[in-house]
């Protein structure tokens, strides 16, 4: 028989109330301080424990329950004395990590009742359910949506070759992390992952990032210094943001990409550098190549193999499972016994577009642990309770504003040409103005839109 584990924390183990869990196939493990606790819960299996703050404990021993509580296999019910919780920390204690309380005097079926509940609720909530999110990631990912699915089987497919990856998402998708699974799962994993902003560094010294420099190659230069490039020999450069590279550092780049070598500023050694080359940016270069803002030759030469992370919006129940992993990762550091999230809370994160994506999710997260007050984070924790409620957008109405803004970017794009237009969106010209007509819509000007004049049949009346 698998006996349920309880570790019964308390200055003066009551005898009965030990052998009432014991006579109940309960594995009884008295200690006297938050350390021996944090020890006899170093099994990961759940457990249940009884905190006994009616017997007193010493004032260093209170002020290192948080860190003993906070063990998350362990399902928490205090004993207290009437008038105890008048004490703020004990109050907090209580409150932020048992699930329950009793008052002493009490019977001990009352205390099994607690105990037995709070238990069985950390074995639901424990170790399988991390199981199952992990099931779902690849690397520090996580994603079980068809999207996310289908990213890792390419990531699994590009970390085989050395070709360019080029990485597409808007910010906060997760880029970095996708470049680094792809790292990890090549043959240079034992080599560095050099991670390089480009759209933080100083335009005057991205040169000098790049590619490093020599001892009084300018003033303040008082020594060698090697850059990302060839920090990464060997292994991979990660150039996120690679869209607000400027244009002459560009060339220089690109220069590196054709050759493989590279020189130091100041210097005038060829260095030969073998690394593999993955970028990403979150806009899209096709209008900056069309603008003379991003070089078109090494545009090709970088996306060689192209992955495009999903927004999270398009994730569907993936949000949830972010959010529990999140969750459970940020009350560990907070130190907080959370239960979870509230039915509000839920319904908000699945409605809200999250523009910032997972980023956004986690700040949203993170702040919620530390400032919630209760034991589920609410809506109003994640600052989305403006959100929660909220009526579902009707099918149609959804459709036809897609279909108004997309018919207002082709003309601005084709500067009011309607069959250019037409084409782009793989309609006929006719069904366009049909379109136009029904959502009454204006055609682009260049002082802004003006009403379209309604075509009339030859032969007919205005």
């Amino acid at each position: 028989m698998n006996l349920r584990r309880l570790i019964y924390l308390s200055a003066k183990p009551s005898t009965e109330l030990c052998q009432y869990f014991e006579e109940r196939d309960w594995d009884v493990k008295a200690v006297r301080s938050s350390k021996d606790a944090r020890k006899a819960a170093e099994d990961a299996g759940a457990a249940g424990g009884l905190l006994d703050l009616a017997a007193g404990l010493p004032s260093h021993e209170i002020e290192a329950l948080e860190t003993g509580l906070s063990i998350p296999n362990v399902g928490w019910v205090a004993i207290v004395s009437p008038g105890q919780l008048g004490d703020a920390t004990l109050r907090r204690l209580v409150r932020d990590y048992c699930s329950d309380y009793v008052t002493v005097p009490f019977i001990p079926e009352r205390v099994g009742r607690a105990v037995g509940h709070a238990h069985g609720m950390v074995a639901l909530s424990g170790p399988p359910r991390e199981d199952f999110i992990h099931s779902f990631a690849e690397g520090e990912m996580i994603g079980a949506c068809e999207s996310m699915l289908a990213m890792f089987r390419s990531i699994k497919k590009v970390a085989s070759t050395d070709a360019p990856v080029f990485i597409a998402g808007e910010s906060g998708t997760g880029k970095e992390l996708t470049a680094a699974a792809i790292h990890r799962r090549s043959s240079r994993r034992n080599f560095p992952f050099v991670p390089i902003n480009c759209g933080a560094i100083s335009r005057d010294l991205v040169q000098s990032e790049l590619f490093g420099y020599e001892r009084g190659a300018f003033t303040g230069a008082t020594q060698r210094r090697i850059g990302r490039v060839e920090a990464a020999g060997g292994g991979t450069l990660f150039l996120d943001e690679i869209g607000d590279l400027p244009i002459d550092s560009q060339a220089s780049l690109l220069r590196f990409l054709q050759e493989r070598k590279i020189e130091r500023l100041g210097g005038h050694e060829s260095i030969d550098v073998d690394v593999r080359i993955i970028s990403a940016t979150h806009v899209d270069l096709e209008p900056a190549i069309a603008e003379g803002r991003f070089r078109q030759d090494l545009y090709h030469r970088l996306c060689v193999l192209r992955i495009v992370e999903p927004p999270l919006r398009e994730r569907g129940n993936d949000i949830e499972l972010l959010a529990l992993h999140l969750l459970s990762h940020f009350r560990k550091e907070a130190g907080r016994r959370l239960h979870g999230f509230s039915p509000d809370a839920m319904d908000a994160m699945l409605r809200y577009t999250w523009p910032g994506n997972v980023r956004e999710l986690g700040n949203r997260v993170r702040r919620a642990v530390v400032m919630t007050e209760g034991r589920l984070i609410t809506a109003k924790d994640l600052e989305l309770d403006h959100v929660a409620g909220q009526a579902p957008v009707l099918l149609n109405s959804a459709r036809e504003t897609a279909e108004r803004a997309a018919i207002e970017r082709a003309l601005l794009r084709h500067r009011g040409r309607y069959g250019e237009a037409a084409r782009d969106l793989g309609i006929s010209r006719v069904t366009l103005y049909r379109l136009m007509d029904a959502y009454q819509m204006h055609e682009p000007d260049t002082a802004g839109y003006k009403p379209r004049k309604r075509r009339h049949p030859p032969g007919s009346v205005p």
